[in-house]
């Protein structure tokens, strides 16, 4: 790997390929980073429609205008850092990634409730975590709440956000538009996003089990056909709005974490650049 290969603008390492590590992708990029997403395959990404998720299986995704570019070498993933209007989307973990380069910002947009979540400071000069089990001065420099009543929300040192909340309602609809699996097995299906379905319609099968949907609908969400599903992980949503229904590009809830995660970020990085400036002359 070329270890000395220099990146013009800072760079942002954002694990996920979600919807939600893809918006923020969008306005960190949008901010003046170059970034990078890197895959985490638990849990499995069902919003594709809303991610840059499906890049990684050769399809070409945009989003607000920036497209992500599959990378699975240094060279791949320098050529994505370099454009402008692409980030760059691999399945290489934190580990290799950290190797071409101390990222100026690290997000953690995975969204895992249920894991133990490691300790990112000093991994990159900024940390921030998105969702459940952060906690500033413990895990992260910057935690942001996700949950429907209090999205965007930068927490202050002593906070943690619950992480048993429910989902947000969408057309009065809240868990009862998701299907979760109940065991690990892998899953497929011959739908994709944005189909019409239909109360007791088969979906997908889980192993050998098929699965159906709860309600009418348009389907929003659902695990890429021959991907492994794990026990409680989301195997797909229906939004019942009917003609407002929406699958694709980012929503308003992405957006509202992607603009905080630059705020934060942008502030963060200024108040340490103000301590670096002050503290020769001995002010704190």
């Amino acid at each position: 790997m070329n270890h000395s290969r220099r990146i013009a603008r800072p760079t942002a390492l954002i694990l996920g390929t979600n919807e939600i590590a893809s918006a923020v992708a969008v306005s960190m990029r949008r901010a003046g980073y170059a970034c990078v997403l890197s895959h985490d395959r638990f849990p499995p990404v069902i919003r594709r429609g809303m991610a840059y998720h499906d890049t990684l299986f050769g399809e070409r995704i945009a989003l607000a205008g920036v497209e992500g570019r599959r990378a699975e070498s240094s060279a791949e993933i320098f050529a994505a850092l370099d454009d402008p209007e692409a980030v760059a989307v691999t399945p290489l973990t934190v580990s290799d990634l950290i190797a071409l380069r101390l990222p100026d910002a690290l997000i953690d947009a995975r969204m895992q409730k249920y894991s133990v979540t490691p300790d990112w400071r000093h991994i990159a000069r900024v940390t921030v975590g998105l969702g459940p089990n952060f906690a500033v001065g413990i895990n992260c420099d910057i935690a942001i709440e996700t949950r429907p009543d209090h999205v965007g929300r930068i927490l202050q040192r002593g906070e943690t956000e619950p992480g048993d909340h429910s989902p947000r309602e969408l057309g009065g609809v809240g868990a009862e538009r998701f299907v979760y699996a109940d065991f690990d097995a892998p899953w497929h299906t011959a739908l994709d996003i944005g189909a019409r379905v239909f109360r007791g319609m088969v979906i997908g099968r889980l192993g050998g089990t098929p699965v159906t949907a709860p309600r009418d609908g348009v389907l929003r969400g659902v695990v890429r056909d021959g991907l492994s599903a794990f026990v409680g992980a989301k195997l797909l949503e229906i939004d019942p709005r009917g003609r407002a229904a929406a699958w694709k590009g980012i929503d308003e809830r992405g957006q509202r974490i992607a603009r905080a995660v630059v705020e934060a970020v942008r502030l963060k990085q200024a108040e340490r650049e103000a301590r670096f400036v002050t503290a020769p002359l001995g002010i704190q």
